[in-house]
């Protein structure tokens, strides 16, 4: 590829130039590298405002969404019952959390799940979530770097965010909710194939590599304050500009077809409104760009802890619970919320077993030696355990085995224990060359074969 010249870009000339790189097609398209054999793959699904967690003494302890005893002899209550044809292929995880999230309000969690940030001490500005690390060390080997979901869609705002996934500058990704627009992006062949899409790029490429030099210009007539903000929307085009070239790289390259009966699958007109169909297009959706390899990283934040209202709040109601999500979740310990929103759980790991069952049964190569969800390692849950208890999160860790994961077991974990070690763990089965991740100390060897 040849070398960029230095961005030159006047003011009146950016805006322009701002305006055509939003229009580009497929613009986050990735370099062209010749694929792995057996590609490892990260995949995050979210939940919010926790789990069932009835008393010992209320009489529906079946309900609970954790196990009642550790190890490879657990067995899976009503919540997590559609797991179980899965035993083999997944762990259950209780105790771990983000030490520096436990002291914030119980709804102000969503946004760190997958970066453990303490928003307070760092006044609401995020850090570089764990998907998009591995999202940008495996961008050049899939033409989409991740493929970023949630039902609400965008960014949301600070503490009720409607994404997982932060860049390396903390700032959220906006997450996509049309299944059409998502198909469409990794499937449809729009005009990113033709000489006006070839026209499109370059004359973006242009305008952006005209920015640098005004950009300085103006940076030097700002105040020290001004100019960290400045260095931010800079960064901003950098990444623009990058997404630019790997869209160049890609666009010669058709994007894989997929089969009649993929497509009569999905339901790419559902919506929030029917969330059986919507959730399982959602998962359809990361499925087929998994086994297509389109991408290699995916999250999918299934609700937000935005207001009640949202279109996902109201997803249990719909279902016939009785109530919006926020309110079923705050009667986790009520002997009248308890069976609701124990079913609410299972309805949740019901469309997960679903996802993960498609997985298992895709063959991963053209022996048959491993399938789809063996190189995919999986991590599902919430970043609550009840409503506002920061703790103990519901996990689940799914998938992997052909990444040394090994599955089977209830495994619960000291207090002590912070949750980046498992993040730490799963970047390091994917080939992720990092020797940290947030506060980790360690790898989970439990957790490997």
């Amino acid at each position: 590829m040849e070398s960029k010249k230095p961005w030159r870009l006047n003011r009146r000339t950016f805006l322009r130039g701002a305006g055509a790189a939003l229009a580009l097609p497929a613009l986050e398209c990735m370099g062209r590298i010749a694929p792995a054999a057996e590609p490892r793959r990260l995949a995050a699904i979210y939940f919010p405002f926790g789990v069932s967690m009835p008393p010992a003494d209320s009489g529906k302890t079946e309900w609970s969404w954790f196990p009642k005893d550790e190890g490879a002899g657990f067995e899976f209550t009503k919540a997590l019952q559609p797991l179980e044809p899965l035993r083999e292929d997944l762990t259950i995880l209780g105790g771990l959390s983000h030490p520096d999230v436990r002291q914030i309000d119980g709804h102000d969690s969503a946004d760190t799940f997958l970066t453990g940030c303490d928003l307070l001490k760092r006044k609401l500005h995020n850090v570089h979530s764990m998907d998009q690390i591995a999202a940008d060390h495996l961008a050049k080997q899939t033409r989409f770097a991740s493929l970023v979901m949630s039902t609400d869609g965008g960014v949301g705002e600070p503490t009720r965010s409607s994404t997982l996934s932060y860049n390396r500058h903390g700032r959220p990704i906006p997450a996509l909710n049309q299944p059409r627009q998502i198909f469409e992006r990794l499937f449809g062949v729009g005009d990113d194939a033709t000489e006006l899409g070839r026209r499109r790029l370059r004359s973006g490429s242009n305008m952006l590599d005209l920015v640098l030099d005004d950009a300085r210009r103006v940076r030097g007539r700002l105040g020290r304050e001004d100019q960290d903000k400045f260095d931010e929307y800079l960064d901003s085009i950098r990444d623009v500009e990058k997404r630019v070239e790997r869209s160049q790289a890609w666009v010669d390259l058709p994007k894989p077809e997929i089969t009649d009966q993929d497509r009569e699958r999905l339901k790419l007109e559902s919506d929030s409104e029917v969330p059986e169909d919507y959730i399982g297009t959602m998962y359809e959706l990361i499925y087929l760009a998994f086994r297509t390899d389109s991408t290699r990283v995916a999250t999918y934040q299934i609700a937000s802890m935005g207001d009640a209202t949202t279109l996902a709040g109201k997803f249990p109601q719909l279902l016939g619970m009785g109530k919006n999500l926020h309110s079923l979740c705050h009667d986790w310990n009520k002997p009248e919320g308890i069976e609701p929103l124990g079913k609410w759980d299972q309805f949740l790991s019901r469309k997960f077993a679903g996802f993960l069952q498609k997985m298992r049964d895709t063959p991963a190569n053209a022996e048959g030696t491993t399938n789809l969800l063996d190189q995919t390692s999986i991590i599902y849950g919430s970043s609550n355990s009840t409503t506002h208890t920061n703790r103990n999160y519901p996990l689940v860790l799914a998938g992997g085995k052909a990444m040394g994961f090994k599955h089977g077991h209830y495994r619960r974990f000291a207090e002590s224990v912070p949750l980046s070690n498992l993040h730490l763990t799963m970047l390091r089965q994917a080939g992720i060359p990092v020797e940290s991740f947030a506060d980790s100390n360690s790898m989970l060897s439990e957790l490997l074969g």
